[in-house]
């Protein structure tokens, strides 16, 4: 039986599609799609992604530990700090994507769902004995996501806190309802917004106060063609244990100062291997889509293969990321996509699909 979020009866009564996935009952749309997508850009949107695992360490040897786990640079983070990184195997294949957060007096990680209980058991692997306590906090807690040009005015308005002056990809603490609040300004939609994580108990009231602020809900599809036009790498699509960061563009997110992380030696031993398959962005002549395991032709040879696919609402054009041979990923160039049988036209284009405007 797929479990189920604080929120799962209320997205039944909004009339939801409800999907498993990754072991949840999810919801993938509401209205459509399309009008999810469009809202999130154009206005604001919330996602239930209470799905994602949450990991709350503290003690002594959190710090140290995450710093051995991730591939970024955890240990010159200060308070109210997050950074993207990744946890690796030992031969430097991606076990995850994740997000690290410093607190006052602890840590926080943010895993996929699909992920979870594979991170927790490479946790227990490696430190059989840590100095440091772990709590997972993903059945007690609720996380919403609330994204879009005008997400942030209305947290501010909601939490009775100005978050105006958040940096991106920083959090905050603070007492929300009687309750703890765990703010910060990140998001998987390419546009500006922010993730709160609340006591599951105070999931509904905080999804009260988004309908008083006439912010609509999305679901996963939306968070998929959002995600998508913004070249953010999905788990199980750009990223998996066959696939290390450096081929998916993810070389921001591997410390320099040293290799001292699992799979950090075997990760530089592998950046002299030629021909590795790099990650790019393929823009379709004609409105199908292309999906992951769809081929990537040159001269009506295979050089590589479609990660992910979808229409983008926003670029107007049938969009995908795809990992190819090194010789032909320069943009402009022409290739073809095999879509169930039939050739599509396409062609090389830089990444990401869609950028948000910056005022």
């Amino acid at each position: 039986m797929a479990s189920q979020t604080a929120l799962f009866d209320l997205h039944k009564k909004l009339g939801a599609r409800i999907v498993d996935f990754a072991g949840w009952d999810m919801p993938v749309q509401y209205k459509g799609i399309v009008e999810e997508h469009n809202a999130v850009r154009n206005s604001q949107g919330a996602f239930d992604i209470s799905h994602m695992g949450r990991i709350h360490l503290d003690g002594a040897g959190a710090g140290p530990f995450l710093a051995k786990l991730a591939t970024c640079d955890v240990l010159t983070l200060a308070p109210g700090q997050i950074r993207y990184g990744l946890v690796l195997n030992d031969d430097a294949f991606a076990l995850d994507d994740v997000l690290v957060y410093r607190l006052e007096k602890s840590w926080y990680l943010v895993v996929n769902a699909s992920n979870r209980g594979k991170i927790l058991d490479w946790i227990q692997t490696k430190f059989p004995n840590p100095d440091f306590r772990l709590h997972d906090e993903t059945s007690t807690t609720a996380m919403i996501a609330i994204q879009g040009p005008k997400a942030v005015a209305t947290c501010s308005k909601i939490a009775g806190t100005d978050f105006s002056g958040m940096g991106y990809y920083r959090c905050q603490e603070l007492s929300w309802q009687g309750a703890r609040l765990l703010a910060s300004r990140t998001g998987y939609t390419g546009e500006d917004g922010m993730e709160w994580t609340v006591p599951a108990a105070k999931a509904q009231q905080l999804a009260d106060e988004l309908e008083k602020a006439g912010v609509p809900w999305s679901g996963l599809g939306a968070r998929d063609t959002l995600r998508l036009e913004a070249a953010m790498p999905l788990y199980g699509h750009e990223l998996d244990e066959s696939t290390d960061p450096l081929q998916a563009g993810l070389g921001f997110a591997i410390r320099k100062s040293d290799t001292d992380f699992f799979g950090g030696k075997a990760l530089a031993g592998r950046t002299h291997i030629a021909n590795r398959p790099v990650r790019i962005g393929l823009k379709l002549a004609g409105k199908r889509i292309a999906r992951q395991g769809d081929k990537v032709l040159k001269d009506g040879q295979q050089v590589g293969t479609v990660t992910s696919g979808t229409f983008g609402p926003t670029v107007g054009a049938s969009i995908a990321m795809a990992m190819v041979d090194p010789s032909v990923k320069s943009p402009g160039l022409a290739l073809t996509v095999d879509v169930r049988g039939k050739p599509e036209e396409a062609q090389v284009v830089k990444l990401p699909f869609y950028k948000r405007p910056v005022a």
